[in-house]
């Protein structure tokens, strides 16, 4: 049997629920007790799941997931033939939809999740950039001083060790990097987890064309973007194995690549957390944790003896915790729900990524280098991709994520008179005490929540004044368009229980440009970045700008274009339980435990205080890392 032979066998083990992949679909499967148990299947949970069940042998760890184990493909697998398309296999995702959002001609988020064991890793563009150092040391800064006093800290130097730990990187081979020019620093990646990350051996002809344009605009082109400095051109991993070409998810690698070996660690799937209790007070924990299945609506109870970990990502953690009575008690209260513990901050402080896209033309596109993805409507070319997709190693264009390089750039290097100008216009709100009017109406009479987010807004504002500090990324694979990200939006959102049935998906309000200062950013991006028509290698293509157009010149106009081309959501939802002190509107401390709840604790991407530079997946791994060794040690 071959190589790629195995590993199909393995995929259809897992999908199958096979002897050494079984997963549990019944309460009466269960053990009578359990020491840990963890709410989400996702990036986070397996995580944490794999690394405590290594770590304690005698230990039990129960994983509890609404979704089932399914084969996951890739962004771009068979039978895929048009590029960036959605693939027929795709695993199960959810799919959230916001309100209307004024402030962007009522434009509506789309986001996608993944309804699947390993989550939104089994999903995802497989895109797995990591945040810069000033991210992390701004995450400190927001719980200070009430965290300084804390042995845990979240700043660069001490979650750099566990993004290293999270991954393993395996170097393109040699004909790949003459090929493409690819860079990379070893020291940025461990070598020690089943978790993979590639730089592809292949790319699209016109892959180096916008590459060339940025270093001509003067941009740096950076060796490694991994490292905690990403200002620059930078090469962009993504999780996949470096033999097939097949997906690198949570899924796979904490737990069937684990799970027979450690007769500790149980996976319940096709099972909804409803809440969680405290039936002898919020000091008498861990809580009890209520489940209903998914095949027949029966209930049933699960009492850990060590804690809970909320592992249900930044929309359905917050969903849970209102339903067990924690969270802002007017919210509570308005859906109906006795209060148990306070927390103004679940469901609040919502962040996305978000922004316009630029878009041209090419009058010459005849020039344009070979191979372009319309290929792939040729029947031999598309036969050809499949067969180099077969081999192994595998090649060819079904290796692609969605993308492979992008730019990380600062406000202050954009434009340095608009960079001061934003900043103090932060700084102003802050001391005028106006902000809270830009803050949603049901936590604007919230002190905490106030405090929280001029904290907020303080740093942001020293982040946007950092020359090194990334505002912007506009990440690159092909075509005629670039995606300008806001990474740090100053707006806030909220994730609320649907009050006509608490138990299905909650209600999303973006509120994106709800805070007008991110409309100045988002213009100050458009300007900038709308100078690659004029680069010389774009000119040699006659390219001609279609959005926002020559005629667009005023702020105004800018403006009219940002709100017409505004992508609501990147898909990179966080912050709804947000790692800040409690006065500051916050859900958990720096050992990711709920203020107030004994025995109860969050690890998923709801803990961040402020969104990151950089896409989740590779965080969120980062992120399950920490959080296992901080469990670790209380507990051993």
């Amino acid at each position: 049997m071959t190589l790629f032979a195995a590993i199909l066998v393995s995929f259809a083990g897992l999908v199958a629920g096979g002897a050494h992949f079984e997963a549990k679909r019944q309460v009466s499967q269960l053990r009578d007790t359990y020491d840990f148990v963890i709410v989400g299947g996702g990036t986070c949970g397996l995580t944490v799941a794999d690394r405590l069940t290594e770590a304690f042998p005698n230990k039990t760890v129960l994983v509890i997931e609404y979704g089932r184990v399914e084969y996951a493909p890739g962004a771009f697998d068979p039978p895929q033939t048009v590029w960036g398309g959605s693939n027929p296999n795709q695993a199960s995702t959810w799919r959230f939809q916001s309100l209307p959002n004024p402030n962007v001609n009522d434009k509506v988020a789309t986001v996608l999740a993944g309804k699947v064991v390993g989550g939104s890793s089994a999903v995802n563009g497989m895109y797995f950039d990591r945040p810069s150092r000033f991210d992390h040391d701004a995450w400190d800064r927001a719980g200070s001083p009430e965290f300084d006093a804390s042995k845990i800290k979240w700043n660069w130097d001490s979650i750099f060790p566990f993004f290293k730990k999270s991954v393993t990187f395996h170097e393109p081979q040699p004909e790949f990097v003459k090929k493409y020019g690819y860079t990379w620093d070893t020291a940025a990646f461990g070598n020690s987890t089943p978790i993979h990350s590639v730089l592809p051996p292949f790319l699209w002809g016109d892959h180096a064309i916008v590459r060339e344009a940025w270093k001509e605009m003067g941009i740096p082109v950076l060796r490694e973007c991994a490292g905690g400095d990403k200002t620059g051109l930078c090469w962009i991993p993504i999780s996949e194995h470096p033999l097939t070409a097949r997906r690198s998810h949570a899924g796979l690698g904490h737990y069937a690549d684990v799970n027979a070996t450690r007769p500790n660690y149980d996976l319940l799937v096709q099972h909804q957390v409803t809440k969680v209790t405290y039936p002898n007070g919020l000091e008498e924990g861990p809580p009890t944790v209520e489940v209903r299945s998914l095949a027949d609506n029966r209930m049933f109870n699960v009492t850990p003896k060590a804690e809970v970990i909320l592992s249900a990502g930044a929309i359905f953690t917050p969903s849970i915790l209102h339903r067990s009575g924690i969270g802002p008690a007017s919210v509570l209260r308005d859906a109906g729900i006795p209060l148990v513990l306070d927390l103004p901050g679940v469901g609040s402080n919502f962040q996305d990524h978000s922004g316009p896209t630029i878009t041209w033309n090419y009058t010459l596109p005849e020039t344009l280098p070979d191979p372009t993805p319309d290929k792939m409507l040729d029947t031999a070319f598309a036969a050809q991709a499949l067969k180099d997709f077969d081999a192994i190693p595998a090649r060819g264009p079904y290796t692609l994520g969605m993308a492979s390089s992008g730019i990380y750039l600062s406000m202050a290097t954009l434009s340095p008179n608009g960079a001061t100008t934003i900043v103090n216009k932060i700084r102003n709100l802050v001391a005028s005490n106006n902000s809270a009017s830009y803050l949603p109406p049901d936590y604007r009479s919230s002190p905490s929540m106030i405090a929280g987010y001029n904290a907020q807004l303080l740093t942001l504002a020293g982040f946007f004044a950092n020359p090194s500090a990334p505002s912007l990324e506009v990440p690159w694979h092909t075509g005629l368009f670039l995606r300008l990200f806001l990474l740090h939006p100053l707006s806030r959102g909220t994730v609320r229980l649907n009050k006509a049935d608490p138990l299905e998906q909650p209600i999303i309000d973006y509120r994106s440009s709800s805070n007008p200062i991110d409309m100045d950013i988002d213009i100050l991006h458009t300007r900038y970045m709308r100078k690659i028509i004029n680069t010389p290698t774009f000119q040699k293509l006659g390219a001609v700008e279609t959005g926002p157009g020559p005629l667009a010149q005023t702020d105004e106009q800018l403006a009219e274009f940002v709100k017409d081309s505004y992508t609501l959501s990147f898909m990179h939802p966080c912050c709804t339980a947000a790692m800040l002190p409690e006065n500051k509107g916050g859900v958990v401390g720096p050992d990711l435990k709920v203020h107030g709840a004994n025995g109860l604790r969050v690890v998923d991407m709801s803990v961040l205080p402020l969104l990151p530079s950089a896409h989740l997946s590779a965080l969120a791994y980062a992120v399950g890392e920490k959080a296992a060794d901080i469990i670790i040690q209380e507990w051993s």
